[in-house]
């Protein structure tokens, strides 16, 4: 069983990406915010099927953050319309290309027909295994932590360990994609560099990388740059690279 620490693996087994610059792209094209939102939707629908011809088999998006709700009335309204859209259009899409569509997030301030959406594209797809496509909407990642956090609590409460016990493991597995590898690399787009309350406990040994092309111009050669400076990286997981270099011919031999 694979402990979840290989080295220079050429490809992710779970790429996380921020997508952002939509608005930017939007400016600069002389169009409505929302135009860059509906390039960036078609955008997505390119990454998962590089994902899928690339054998990746885990991609989580940053769709929407639980600070997104500061942004102006109308653009919130409209980015909603757009996941429902999506929702709709999309899911059957997803389905003939053996994708499995999961929303994280806090769902409670979400429409309940977007609820509805959401359950309904989950249960469509959850036999899919070619690519796992996760979404997370209204998702922070002190959410996360707060989330899981909870859940260990009312298992101490429960009487099922006693809370001096308690242990990163007991957290872990209540977070939003406790049961899927953590992300191998992280790849933001717009040229900030920052997470921005996106999986804070499951970036903890995750390749960055960072990018100044706006989400709406990514490409399939964007990916493969991400790609190509990931295979070139050593993953140490707190060990030395000689200690790596070592294990890794013990390995071969």
């Amino acid at each position: 069983m694979s402990s979840g620490h290989e080295n220079r693996p050429a490809i992710p087994r779970h790429i996380a990406v921020i997508m952002d610059g939509n608005g930017r792209w939007a400016y600069r094209q002389h169009l409505p915010r929302v135009a860059g939102h509906r390039r960036g939707a078609e955008v997505v629908r390119e990454m998962v099927q590089s994902c899928v011809d690339l054998g990746i088999p885990f991609l989580t998006l940053f769709a929407f953050s639980t600070e997104n709700w500061r942004r102006p009335a109308l653009e919130v309204r409209l980015l909603m319309n757009l996941f429902r859209l999506l929702l709709r259009r999309e899911v059957r899409k997803l389905q003939e290309n053996g994708v499995r569509l999961r929303i994280i997030g806090d769902r409670g301030a979400l429409d309940r027909d977007i609820r509805q959406l959401i359950e309904e594209a989950e249960t469509l797809t959850r036999a899919n295994n070619r690519l796992q496509l996760n979404l997370a909407v209204n998702y922070g990642g002190r959410w996360d932590i707060t989330q899981a956090a909870r859940a260990a609590m009312a298992a101490v409460q429960a009487g099922e360990f006693a809370p001096e016990d308690l242990s990163e493991a007991h957290i872990a597995r209540h977070l939003a994609l406790a049961d899927i590898p953590e992300p191998d690399l992280l790849i933001r787009t717009g040229g900030e560099e920052r997470i921005s309350n996106f999986l804070i406990w499951q970036l903890a040994y995750t390749e960055f990388y960072f990018t100044d092309t706006l989400w709406p111009d990514v490409d399939r050669a964007v990916l493969e740059h991400a790609l190509h400076s990931f295979a070139h990286r050593q993953r140490r997981f707190g060990r030395t690279g000689d200690q790596v270099l070592e294990a890794d011919c013990s390995v071969s031999d």
